[in-house]
C-alpha cells in the first residue's frame, strides 16, 4: 500500500498537468462561504427527473481535471471502484456506492463557466474540499492558494473555528461546493432511498482529504466523527488505489449492477 500511495495524488509529479494546479488555484480563490450558499441554492431544486443509467451515461463524457492519475472518461473511475469493492465481496449498498459516488459531476449538464460546474470550468465541481467560513489548513492540496481566497482576509473567518461551535460535528459544516454534497442532498431527498448511513457518508466525505486523511479540522469534530471517518477510509481505499486504464463498457456491468440500485433507489427517477 506504501508504494501506491506514493504513485496515486502525487501533486508534485513533474508530469502532473499545469491544467490542475490551476484548477485548484481557482477552486480556493472561488470557493467562498457565499459562493457555496449561492451554490446551493441555484442547484439544489431537485426538479431534474433521470434515472440512474442515464446519469451514469452522461458522465462517459467527463474527464475530471483535477484528477493527477486518471484521464479516461469519469464513468469508467466509477466501474473500476465498484468492481474492486465487488472482487472483496464487501456488501451490495458499498458497491452501489463505489458505482455512484461521483455520480454528482452530472450537476455540469446544468452547470456553466462562470460557476466552475462545466466541462471547461470544474473548479465548482471536482476536486479536494474543504470548510468554508473557517481557516483553510495547510493540509489542503497546493496551500499556498490559502491566501487567495477572500475569506481569509475575514477575520470572522479566518480563526480555526470561524462561524462554528467546537466540536459541533461535521454534519453541521458547510464544505466547499461539488459533486460530494450534491448527491448527498439529491439523494437525502429521494423518497426511495434506503442506502445505509455509512454508504451516504462515503457519498458525502470522500473528496474530504483535509479532514479524513490531514488530519484537519479537530476542533471542529464530534464523537461521531470517529465513525464517519472510519467508513470513509474504508471507502477511500476503492476510490483512490483502484485506479487504472482497464475500460469497461457501461452495458456489460448493467446486468449485475442495476438490480442493486433498485432495491436501495427504487425503479423511478431520481430528481436532480
Amino acid at each position: 500500500m506504501e508504494t501506491a500511495k506514493k504513485e496515486f495524488r502525487n501533486y508534485d509529479k513533474l508530469d502532473v498537468d499545469a491544467a490542475v494546479r490551476q484548477h485548484y488555484k481557482k477552486m480556493r480563490q472561488r470557493q467562498t462561504l457565499a459562493y457555496v450558499q449561492r451554490m446551493k441554492k441555484k442547484y439544489l431544486t431537485y426538479n431534474k427527473p433521470m434515472n440512474l443509467w442515464d446519469a451514469m451515461e452522461k458522465l462517459d463524457a467527463l474527464i475530471d481535471v483535477s484528477d493527477p492519475d486518471l484521464d479516461l472518461p469519469n464513468v469508467q473511475h466509477l466501474i473500476q471502484s465498484a468492481e474492486a469493492i465487488r472482487a472483496d465481496n464487501r456488501p451490495d449498498w458499498m458497491q452501489l456506492v463505489g458505482l455512484i459516488h461521483d455520480l454528482g459531476k452530472i450537476m455540469y449538464l446544468r452547470g456553466c463557466d462562470e460557476d466552475g460546474t462545466s466541462q471547461a470550468e470544474q473548479w465548482g465541481l471536482v476536486g479536494d474540499i474543504f470548510v468554508v467560513g473557517c481557516a483553510l489548513p495547510d493540509t489542503c492540496v497546493y496551500p499556498e492558494f490559502n491566501a487567495l481566497n477572500s475569506d481569509m482576509q475575514n477575520p470572522r473567518y479566518n480563526t480555526p473555528l470561524g462561524i462554528y461551535e467546537p466540536a459541533c460535528g461535521l454534519d453541521n459544516l458547510t464544505l466547499a461546493w461539488g459533486h460530494d454534497e450534491y448527491l448527498y442532498q439529491v439523494l437525502s431527498h429521494h423518497k426511495d432511498n434506503n442506502i445505509p448511513k455509512a454508504g451516504m457518508v462515503m457519498i458525502r466525505y470522500h473528496s474530504f482529504y483535509p479532514w479524513h486523511t490531514g488530519g484537519s479540522y479537530s476542533e471542529l469534530l464530534s464523537d461521531q466523527d470517529a465513525q464517519y471517518k472510519e467508513w470513509v477510509n474504508d471507502f477511500n481505499r476503492y476510490d483512490l488505489y483502484t485506479k487504472s486504464n482497464k475500460v469497461y463498457k457501461l452495458e456489460d456491468i448493467k446486468d449485475y449492477y442495476l438490480p442493486i440500485a433498485e432495491k436501495y433507489l427504487g425503479k423511478g427517477p431520481v430528481y436532480w
